[in-house]
């Protein structure tokens, strides 16, 4: 400890020496700050080298150091730009003369002026960083020293509530508290003040009183009566105006309680006990109708269904169960304010806790038993399993762990470990609360969506309805942790370094920058695809550049936008991108090995896009794949065959294969049109009828005009082609089929035969071949009598024998 002490001493004598110079420097106003701000770090070290200040008086501390450090982290990121711009001006100026040469008067008094004002600037910056290196130093010793107590508490272990020899002293505790508390309300009501309080302020204690029980009496009907206005208004709402409504049936009850508690207020009837009672009063109010209102609302989700998922019954028992939980918490308020008031022995206070710790456990657990008995109900009701109503398998799984947690609490109660029998039976119903409530609320949000864009209740399977889960799960968070032991300085202190942000390779990513970059790309992009729109419907269309052309001005444009609106988006957020210099680097390798597949499709779409050897609404052959060009991106082309599908192909094989473009540049193209005639035929007369159908067809450019190639002998024909140029040759199959018709049709007429392949079949030994066919005969007929043999008579047994003989 000794050794601790001291180099904490020589490191803070340290730290002084080094910013002493620039503290000289200071303003008077920031010197007395500073100086109070030593002060008061000094008075903290000490208390956390004591330890032994309570809790309170630690939390007061910590946030008056927290204070602290939020001036200076605002202090030290003052004057960025100015600093920036001195320090540019400082190296415009080059560095000074080191060969002992003077340096000319004019710079040596501008650079003087620059580095005065430099350090002007400066000093605060570093005084601040110091400053917020030892606040952020001693909160983190703080919270460690808070923490640790916090865990020793929990797993301390206490006296056992089943043990017979406390029950009578804490029985008698009880009777004390509730003596003292009737003795101290029986004393007031004879006391000269409650008196006088109820003679002058008699008519607003009575009008509060009345308006209380009228709320409370009245509020549910009023409510019921208010949703029906509304939907007169706003139509059925799809469960809209049913979620205002069942707020209205809590809210308006709860102002009754709230106004019945003022009353009693003040009257002065209560005492410092009761004082103390009455206060807690509108809260455990608030609880009981917060788990009634989740009760009920689980009863309308299935009276809209028909009751198919839960039935009636069931749904109404779960509701019992439900609201029991939701008095077990008030019970447990309750024994806190009981053991806060009379100060009890850790014997009364166990035994007096216990019996709530059992009913809340029986509770958890016959509410699971009643979940699963329902959804057996629905399965065996549908032929099939169900989902939870509203819960994902995650949230399922939790609330599996809570209930486990449920039936570990009673255990460690009984063996001494009260703390943490109460740090998890409560957490997990309220965990459990809050997430019915985030379901709910979640299908409200869907609820109201659908509305208003007049989806209906198919709002219930759009993103909306994803995206306002997440939203509503990341807000839940900060309540669980208060839930679970979280203070209240926890959250505030991630709050803050969320707020301050988190260095990333020499980049401060913050939510304030992280936000900035958001809106400044969206509105960027959003110009982009507007510039987009513009040029391919308005401005393209009316000049002379074909589509492939305006397509890549468009595509082209995109991009460049799109990296226009990053670049500027990461300059406006304050990033610094010269410090992802080295990450940049290390990342190229990467992508160099692991991505270049990746890399050689971009490169290859850029490619596309500048050369043009494709364009979009080019007739293309790629690795046999033949059909129309109708998208190019960066990574890839999309090609419609002409059996109207999508052939994805990646750049890369266009740029390093070979491709056959049948529409570059132009449409004209050139069909051939093989046709054979009978042996014996006149070839000059054949050779004039192709050529009038060729001319005669009118796809077939006359200039240059159609050939006709009699090609040789074949085999079975003459073979001609029909060679002609055509002005479009996405026709070219319908081309060919005219001129097959044509030529048919002119051939008939003409008396010209078009052959067909004939062959005779020789056999050089067919004799072979029918011998063997006999001997196959022969066999099969011996096969057949030995399968079915013939009955012989005797005549036919003597024959055999007289020749045999």
């Amino acid at each position: 400890m000794f050794r601790r002490h001291v180099f904490r001493l020589i490191l803070t004598l340290g730290l002084l020496s080094l910013a002493s110079m620039a503290i000289a420097q200071l303003s008077d106003e920031g010197r007395a700050y500073y100086e109070k701000w030593q002060n008061t770090a000094n008075r903290a070290e000490d208390v956390i080298e004591a330890n032994r200040a309570s809790e309170v008086a630690f939390e007061q501390l910590r946030s008056e150091i927290a204070g602290y450090r939020d001036i200076f982290n605002r202090v030290r990121g003052e004057n960025s730009d100015r600093i920036k711009t001195l320090e540019s001006q400082l190296a415009a100026l080059g560095p000074k003369p080191e060969d002992g040469s003077e340096e000319a008067p004019d710079i040596a008094r501008l650079r003087q002026h620059l580095e005065d004002q430099l350090a002007e600037l400066t000093v605060p910056r570093i005084v601040s960083e110091e400053a917020y290196s030892r606040a952020n130093g001693l909160i983190s010793e703080i919270d460690r020293i808070l923490r640790s107590r916090q865990t020793k508490e929990l797993l301390a272990r206490g006296p056992s509530p089943v043990n017979p020899k406390h029950w009578p002293d804490a029985w008698r505790d009880i009777k004390e508290a509730l003596r003292s508390l009737a003795n101290e309300l029986n004393s007031n009501l004879r006391s000269d003040v409650v008196h006088e309080q109820l003679r002058h302020k008699g008519p607003a204690i009575a009008f509060l009183t009345v308006l209380g029980v009228v709320l409370l009496t009245r509020g549910r009907r009023w409510s019921e009566r208010a949703g029906d206005y509304l939907r007169t208004i706003g139509g059925t709402g799809g469960g809209v105006w049913t979620f205002i409504v069942s707020l209205l049936r809590i809210l308006l009850p709860w102002v009754g309680v709230l106004l019945l508690v003022t009353a009693v207020s003040m009257t002065s009837i209560a005492g410092v006990r009761g004082a103390l009672l009455i206060e807690q009063i509108p809260y455990w109010a608030a609880v009981i109708l917060y788990f009634d209102w989740i009760g009920r609302q689980v009863y309308l989700a299935n009276a809209v269904h028909g009751f198919r998922k839960i039935s009636e019954p069931i749904v109404k028992e779960m509701r019992v169960y439900v609201d029991l939980l939701a008095i077990s918490l008030v019970l447990h308020e309750l024994v806190n304010l009981f053991a806060r008031l009379e100060n009890v022995s850790e014997e009364t206070r166990a035994v007096a806790g216990f019996p709530i710790i059992l009913l809340a456990s029986v509770l958890l657990l016959r509410l699971r038993r009643v979940r699963e008995t329902s959804l057996e109900n629905a399965t065996a009701a549908s032929g099939e399993p169900l989902r939870s109503a509203g819960f994902s398998r995650l949230v399922e799984v939790l609330r599996k762990a809570l209930y486990l947690l449920g039936i570990a609490s009673p255990l460690l109660a009984i063996v001494g470990y009260n703390n943490a029998a109460e740090a998890l039976i409560y957490p997990a119903i309220k965990t459990l609360a809050l997430i019915a409530v985030m379901v709910i609320l979640q299908g409200f949000v869907t609820n109201l969506y659908g509305l208003i864009t007049r989806q209906g209740s198919d709002a219930q399977d759009s993103l909306f309805s994803v995206m306002a889960g997440f939203v509503l799960a990341i807000v839940a968070l900060p309540f669980l942790a208060l839930y679970w032991g979280a203070r209240q300085s926890d959250l505030t202190e991630v709050w803050a370094r969320i707020g301050q942000g988190f260095d990333i390779g020499g980049i401060v990513i913050s939510p304030s920058n992280f936000f900035t970059f958001i809106v400044i790309f969206a509105i960027g992009y959003t110009l982009t695809k507007l510039l987009q729109s513009g040029l391919r419907n308005s401005l393209l269309p009316k000049t002379r550049i074909d589509a492939g052309g305006q397509n890549a001005i468009v595509a082209g444009t995109g991009y460049v936008g799109i990296f226009l609106a990053s670049v500027v988006a990461i300059t406006g957020a304050g990033f610094d991108l010269s410090s992802l210099a080295i990450v940049a680097g290390a990342l190229s390798v990467g992508i160099g090995f692991g991505l270049q597949t990746i890399v050689s499709n971009f490169v290859s779409g850029i490619i596309l896009l500048i050369e043009r050897p494709i364009s979009k609404g080019d007739w293309i052959d790629v690795n046999g794949q033949i059909g129309y060009v109708r998208d190019i991106s960066v990574r890839s082309t999309r090609i419609e065959t002409f059996d109207r599908t999508d052939v994805i192909i990646p750049n890369s094989d266009l740029i390093s294969g070979s491709v056959t473009n049948y529409t570059r540049g132009n449409t004209v193209g050139r069909v051939i049109v093989p046709v054979g005639v009978a042996y014996g035929t006149d070839t000059r007369k054949v050779e004039g009828i192709l050529r009038e159908i060729a001319k005669a067809h009118p796809m077939v450019l006359a200039n240059s005009e159609p050939n006709i190639v009699f090609q040789g002998f074949g085999a079975d024909s003459l073979d001609f082609e029909i060679r002609a140029i055509l002005r479009d040759v996405n026709w070219v199959l319908s081309v060919k089929s005219d001129m097959n018709h044509e030529i048919n049709r002119r051939f008939l007429e003409e008396g010209i035969e078009i052959p067909f392949a004939q062959r005779d079949v020789w056999l050089r030994n067919p004799e072979a071949i029918s011998g063997a066919a006999s001997s196959k005969e022969r066999t099969a007929e011996a096969a057949e009598a030995k399968s079915d043999p013939i009955p012989m008579r005797d005549t036919d047994l003597e024959g055999d024998g007289s020749d045999e003989h």
